[in-house]
């Protein structure tokens, strides 16, 4: 819902970084990885009950997924790039629902629910992309990413904001779950009637 405008944001404030990473060499897949690295220990920090590292851990490794990205077009893009980075996404995305689990186990129920929900939209969306490239005969889409993201309530911008609020407040973390669970499922159906309408148009 919100990264239309948050990417054009992050794009103005982490161009000058991507340039200069450019002019040094630093491929974007090393960028995917030192991102998956700080997302993986965000989780970990997380399951040992440190908020606040973890916290900052996550906002790290969002700002590596969007340096890879940009770094990506600089140079341009590849598809193992673009499934190199989606991978490492789907990873951390669950690794943190569930080091959330791990650690406050009255969320368990709930963190269930959640990863269904990701994985009923995540097949929406992948079936999607891919279908709608096909019908393209290529992989280029209309904002430069490796796949195409049908518009849906619970993005990427949406989850950096549930999942810092968790950190800050895991005394909400049950109630927050609930509420982004049943987002993302919005979004899943979201991402079903609208590739009904455009796969059959």
């Amino acid at each position: 819902m919100l990264d239309s405008y948050s990417r054009k944001i992050a794009a103005k404030s982490l161009e000058p970084a991507a340039d200069w990473l450019g002019t040094r060499s630093v491929s974007p897949m090393v960028l995917t990885i030192i991102g998956l690295g700080f997302g993986v220990s965000a989780c970990v920090s997380i399951a040992l009950g440190r908020w606040w590292l973890g916290l900052g851990l996550w906002g790290l490794n969002r700002i590596f997924d969007g340096l890879d990205g940009m770094a990506a077009r600089n140079i341009g893009p590849t598809s193992f790039g673009g499934f190199a980075d989606i991978i490492a996404d789907f990873v951390v995305y669950s690794g943190f629902v569930v080091a959330v689990a791990f650690r406050l186990p009255e969320t368990r129920f709930a963190a269930v629910v959640l990863l269904m929900t990701y994985y009923v939209s995540g097949a929406a969306f992948l079936a999607w992309s891919d279908l709608v490239a096909r019908q393209r005969h290529s992989a280029a889409t209309a904002d430069g990413r490796s796949l195409d993201f049908p518009p849906g309530i619970a993005e990427g911008t949406e989850t950096i904001i549930v999942y810092a609020l968790i950190c800050l407040f895991p005394t909400w973390a049950l109630e927050l779950m609930w509420v982004f669970a049943a987002m993302v499922g919005i979004t899943a159906i979201q991402r079903i009637w609208w590739a009904n309408k455009t796969l059959r148009s």
